[in-house]
């Protein structure tokens, strides 16, 4: 059976973290800035974790 190979588009987006954590990049960021509220904005600039079975199958897909 051939090899899994990694999924290369969720690689570009997603990291796995040192601990083994999938961290992602908040959505809404790229443009259209000055309708959104400075609490919102810096926010956005944050990245965020992916949680529960989502991150297993991000690392699954990622780790390979």
């Amino acid at each position: 059976m051939p090899k899994q190979k990694n999924h290369k588009g969720l690689s570009k987006r997603m990291k796995v973290t040192g601990t083994g954590k999938v961290k992602r990049q908040r959505s809404f960021g790229s443009h259209l800035m000055s309708t959104k509220n400075a609490k919102r904005r810096r926010r956005i600039t944050g990245s965020a974790m992916v949680k529960g079975k989502p991150a297993k199958t991000c690392r699954d897909l990622i780790a390979h």
